[in-house]
């Protein structure tokens, strides 16, 4: 899930292939992504998310684009163990624990809380078990390094399916709803 959109997105680590979602981008993908942002009342992004998506969204005009007519007004949430500031309009950082922040505005009513890249961020959510859902992408392509949604030492869950289409480009789009703890059985044959 690293530096999808350009070279230069995030090189960290020595990440070579920055833009490899770029090829696949398709009229489906951008209809599926004005449908998940559609539905955010706000955003949770962790901090080199936030740095790139600010580096970026402010000036995108959001005029015709619902994509950045919604980051551009919509607060954004900003986990980080770094930053003490942030400047994009609407942009708040959050003090103190993440997850008891998360806990808070999940509890205070009820709109969608929408996470967009930050790998590190998501796996605190996912061992939290803060994650209601996973909008997912994905491509037909293999990077073989780089930031992973599910890297080792992921906390094992079970998901359901609850959507799933494919794009023109070979892409899977699938949601899934969280599902429970892991169970598990045996193909052996019974003596």
């Amino acid at each position: 899930m690293q530096a999808p959109g350009g070279p230069e997105e995030d090189p960290s680590g020595g990440f070579p292939h920055g833009g490899w979602l770029v090829p696949f981008a398709d009229e489906d993908m951008g209809k599926q992504m004005v449908e998940w942002f559609s539905g955010a009342q706000d955003f949770l992004l962790g901090r080199g998310t936030y740095d790139i998506f600010a580096a970026h969204w402010p000036k995108a005009p959001t005029e015709g684009d619902p994509i950045a007519q919604a980051l551009n007004t919509l607060t954004k949430h900003v986990a980080s163990r770094s930053r003490t500031s942030v400047e994009w309009d609407t942009a708040r950082l959050i003090e103190g624990d993440v997850a008891d922040a998360v806990r808070a505005l999940k509890a205070e009513d009820g709109g969608e809380l929408q996470v967009h890249g930050s790998p590190g961020l998501i796996q605190t959510l996912l061992a939290e078990d803060l994650v209601d859902e996973l909008r997912l992408i994905v491509f037909p392509v293999v990077l073989g390094r780089g930031k992973r949604l599910f890297p080792e030492g992921a906390v094992p869950r079970t998901w359901r399916l609850a959507s799933s289409s494919a794009t023109s480009t070979g892409a899977l789009i699938a949601t899934y709803r969280r599902g429970g703890e892991i169970s598990t059985g045996s193909f052996a044959l019974e003596d």
